[in-house]
Order: C-alpha cells, then sequence, then structure tokens
C-alpha cells in the first residue's frame, strides 16, 4: 500500500471512531471532490437517523419523509432504509430484499413449540419490511400512519444515498393536548444534549424520548434545572435504554417540583441515543424541541415568524459564573436591539426565561445572543405562540447550528412553508433547490444573496408541476456564516397550525487530511 493511500485511510478510520455513525472510505481519483491544500473533501459513505415516536393520541395523522440530494461523485450502488426501531437491522440490498424473503436456516420462524402459525408468520414478515426506503437520489418518498401506534424508527443509509440524507416526521393532532402541527428533523445518535425549554408544570405534559440504535443497552443520566437550580430527582440517574429500543420518559415524574422553565441536560454513560423533548400543553398546542446547539458565547435562533404573537426565550449557562448577554434582533433591514430587553442577566446553574413580547413585529426576524469575550457559554431556545387568544399554537426554536455546506428541510408543500435564512456575521451567497415532487415535478433552482445582519424569508423555488411534497436543499455558496429555519403553516378551525424546524448542516461531506509522514514507520 502506498503511503497517500494509507495516510488517507488512516485519516478517514479516526474519523469514524470520533463520529461513530458516520463513515467515509479512501476516494477514486474521479470522485474525490473538492481538494484544498492538504485535505481531501469527499462524501460520506455510511450514515445514520432516528426518528422518535410520533404520538401518543389516537387522533395523530403522521407522515415520514426522507430524501438524499443528489450527488457527484458518489457510488452507484447504495440503500436507504428506516425500520421501526425494534426491528433488527435487515441486510443490505433492494426493496422486495428488505420486504420479502428472509435469508437464513427456517428454524428462525419457529418457536419453542413448532411452526408460527400462517396469521403470525405474515405478520413478522409485514414487520420486517422497511418503514420508508429511498429508490432514488433526488425524490423525496413518503409514509403515512394514524393514531397512536406509529413507532419511533431506526435507519442508516450507505453508498449513494449516505451523503446528505436527511428524514422528517410531521403530525397532524386535530384536538386534544397538544393538538396542532408537531415536526421534528430526524437526528444522528450522541452522547449529550441540551434542551432549555421544558417544564414540568401541571399545564405541560413533556417527554424527553431516548432512542437506542445500537445493538447493546445505553445508560441515560437526565439533569434537570430550573430557576434556582437543579433540581432534585428521582430516578433520573442511571435510565437504562434496551437495544434497538425507544424510551419515552415524563419529565414531571423526575421530580415532585413543578417549574414553567427548566432546562434538560442528558448524558450519555455508556452507548448513545437519539434525544428529543415533546412540549405539550393543554391550551396552546404541542411541538417537538430539538436539542439546543452546543454551549456557547454566542447563538442564533433563526426564523421566528413574522406574525408572532409572543417570543419567550429560555436560556441556560453551566457552571457557576453568570453573564449579562447581548440581544438583537437579526430583521430585513439588519440587526437591531429591542428596547427594553438590551441586555439578559443569567446567573450559573439557573435557567432563566424572558418575554421578549411581539418581538418580531410583522417582519422575518432571528434572535442573536452573545455574551462578552464569548467567554461564557450559554444554551437557548425560544417559545413562540400564533394567533389570536383563545386559538394559539406553539413551537420552539433552538439555538442552531451553521449551515457549513448544505442542508435540507422536507414534507414541503406549494403553499404553507416558509423558508427563513439569516447571515448575522457577514453577507452570503446561498443555492436552493426544490427537489422532484414526492408524485411528480421538475426540481428547479435559484441563488439568493443575504445582506449582513438581516433575515429574510425568501420566496423558495418549487418544483415545476409539482405533485405531492417536495424537498427543500439549501447549500452555501460564499461568505456566511448562514442559519436557516423552515415553517409549516396551515389553519384549522381558527387555530394557526405551525411548526419550525432549523436546519443543521447535514454533514454530507467530511475533509480527511493526507499524512506528510510515512505511516510505516508506526511498524517498527
Amino acid at each position: 500500500m502506498n503511503r497517500t493511500t494509507l495516510s488517507l485511510i488512516a485519516g478517514a478510520t479516526a474519523l469514524a471512531a470520533v463520529t461513530g455513525f458516520a463513515a467515509v472510505s479512501a476516494p477514486d481519483p474521479e470522485a474525490a471532490g473538492q481538494r484544498t491544500g492538504a485535505a481531501a473533501t469527499l462524501p460520506v459513505e455510511r450514515t445514520g437517523l432516528l426518528c422518535p415516536r410520533p404520538s401518543t393520541s389516537d387522533l395523530a395523522e403522521t407522515t415520514y419523509t426522507s430524501f438524499t440530494p443528489v450527488m457527484e461523485g458518489a457510488d452507484d450502488e447504495g440503500t436507504a432504509v428506516l425500520r421501526s426501531a425494534a426491528q433488527q437491522s435487515a441486510p443490505d440490498g433492494d426493496a422486495e430484499d428488505a420486504g420479502g424473503e428472509k435469508d437464513g436456516d427456517e428454524e428462525s420462524a419457529k418457536d419453542e413449540k413448532g411452526e408460527k402459525s400462517d396469521k403470525d408468520a405474515a405478520e413478522d414478515d409485514k414487520a420486517d419490511r422497511p418503514v420508508l426506503q429511498l429508490k432514488e437520489p433526488g425524490k423525496p418518498v413518503t409514509a403515512e400512519t394514524e393514531g397512536a401506534d406509529a413507532p419511533a424508527l431506526v435507519g442508516t443509509a450507505d453508498g449513494r444515498f449516505a451523503s446528505g440524507w436527511t428524514a422528517q416526521q410531521t403530525t397532524e393532532v386535530a384536538a386534544g393536548t397538544g393538538r396542532g402541527l408537531q415536526g421534528v428533523a430526524c437526528s444522528a445518535a450522541d452522547t449529550q444534549f441540551w434542551f432549555p425549554g421544558a417544564s414540568t408544570d401541571d399545564s405541560r405534559t413533556d417527554y424527553i424520548h431516548l432512542t437506542n440504535p445500537d445493538d447493546s443497552a445505553a445508560v441515560v443520566d437526565i439533569e434537570l434545572y430550573g430557576k434556582d437550580g437543579e433540581l432534585e430527582t428521582t430516578v433520573g440517574e442511571g435510565i437504562t435504554v434496551k437495544p434497538r429500543s425507544a424510551e419515552p420518559v415524563l419529565l414531571s415524574t423526575l421530580t415532585a417540583e413543578k417549574q414553567t422553565d427548566v432546562t434538560v441536560h442528558v448524558v450519555v454513560r455508556s452507548g448513545r441515543v437519539g434525544a428529543a423533548v415533546q412540549a405539550l400543553d393543554d391550551e396552546t398546542g404541542g411541538d417537538w424541541l430539538p436539542a439546543s446547539a452546543d454551549p456557547s458565547g454566542r447563538l442564533v435562533m433563526p426564523g421566528i415568524p413574522k406574525d408572532a404573537k409572543a417570543v419567550r426565550l429560555v436560556a441556560f449557562t453551566p457552571g457557576d459564573a453568570g453573564v449579562d448577554l447581548k440581544v438583537r434582533l437579526a430583521a430585513p433591514s439588519g440587526l437591531i436591539t429591542p428596547a427594553g430587553n438590551e441586555t439578559l442577566h443569567l446567573k450559573g446553574g439557573m435557567t432563566a426565561a424572558f418575554d421578549l413580547g411581539e418581538l418580531t413585529r410583522g417582519e422575518a426576524g432571528s434572535l442573536v445572543l452573545t455574551a462578552p469575550d464569548g467567554s461564557v457559554p450559554v444554551v437557548a431556545a425560544v417559545r413562540v405562540l400564533r394567533g389570536e387568544e383563545g386559538k394559539q399554537e406553539s413551537a420552539f426554536i433552538p439555538a442552531a447550528r451553521p449551515i457549513e455546506t448544505r442542508a435540507t428541510a422536507l414534507d414541503n408543500t406549494a403553499k404553507g412553508t416558509t423558508l427563513s435564512v439569516t447571515a448575522p456575521e457577514g453577507g452570503a451567497e446561498i443555492k436552493v433547490t426544490a427537489s422532484a415532487g414526492t408524485k411528480g415535478g421538475t426540481p428547479q433552482t435559484k441563488t439568493y444573496s443575504i445582506k449582513s445582519g438581516t433575515t429574510q424569508d425568501i420566496e423558495a423555488p418549487v418544483p415545476a408541476g409539482l405533485k405531492g411534497s417536495y424537498a427543500l436543499t439549501v447549500e452555501t455558496r460564499s461568505g456566511g456564516p448562514v442559519y436557516a429555519s423552515r415553517t409549516l403553516a396551515s389553519t384549522e378551525g381558527g387555530v394557526p397550525f405551525f411548526t419550525v424546524q432549523p436546519l443543521p448542516d447535514d454533514r454530507g461531506v467530511v475533509a480527511v487530511p493526507d499524512a506528510s509522514e510515512d505511516l510505516s514507520v508506526l511498524q517498527r
């Protein structure tokens, strides 16, 4: 093996060890992507996603969507499959292989008493089929389910489907606690999560959903922080999440303290999990609260709806040091300071909440928080209300990570979709591609310039001849950093149903450095 190939594989191996569920391999010379200096930018060749259980309501109607953008230089083969978390991994192959006859000994179809009944065998065969499987890059696929039996999903993608693979679940609940539109992007497994904006109050029913994709158990600690510091919990430590399973934990059962605003910290002792908070309110509906970006001295919450009736900021700083946060709103005209909320004080280790009122006042906006010199790390999220008193719906926007290269939002429709983009530190140019529709349509692409310090609700492209829903892929071309979110909205019975998802970078490409020395010295 020559020096270049050996050093590249060593870099890829180190990357896979760090990221766990993402992997790359040595590139074909014609498909290596961009090369800058001593690093090659390569498509990810294997990745995984987890989707929490959508709802416990019998009235729930859920749509799952899966998509991978077209990637030049990607492999010709591959799969992208989402299955129930309780199902075991199926061999790689096409949809017929995954959903049809199984390989292996026929004894697997027997129990201790002998052959299974035809009915049981049919049910097992149905259970083994993928919930959702992609057929080709560039075209999203969907699956629908009703009621409270929809499972959490575990999925993997490899080959030509891995780079930029994205999945989303959108649920509409017609009535009851949490009624409204609830959406969440399926995410990768990790070992630590922060959720500012949760609650243990009697008016809320908040669950932390933990999903384990692996074949060994995960052990998780859940810490809760209220307005006076860490809350005393009874069963928050050492929670076991069984292999390939999902565990919803009702936050109010972890502590006797009832608090309106709580920060949840999930720490995985062994293994890894996916995590998301489902926040359900008796009066104002509910939505998913995704994890905040890692603690930082600068945070951006992109895409607060322009017709927001109330915006409530919840923030938390780990450790003992307090901080005075500078608050600005990135509006269409630039960065402005909200009157009366120029700075907000956080005490170390205590959750703080601030009512910012009708912050956006009819214009697109993103909240930008800055600690002096970035010296004190903070996590934050905003809760947004739309609609008039008595007919309001809620959603959450956590502090987001920037789009470094590319991000995708799924389940878009010709009406009711808003794409909001902000570049708080410097101007940027982006390219937005509308994919083919799930049932037909031709992709369309547009480029946009985002001025420094502004937020724009852009008129995103729509596939020509659209049938069904479609994907919107945002790619950074220059400048930045760029943050974005997508809002889905509809009106049901006079209530403005809506859900907002920040767009995280899809991590579809990685930079693999070349080693400058011959690694064969390690064998001496």
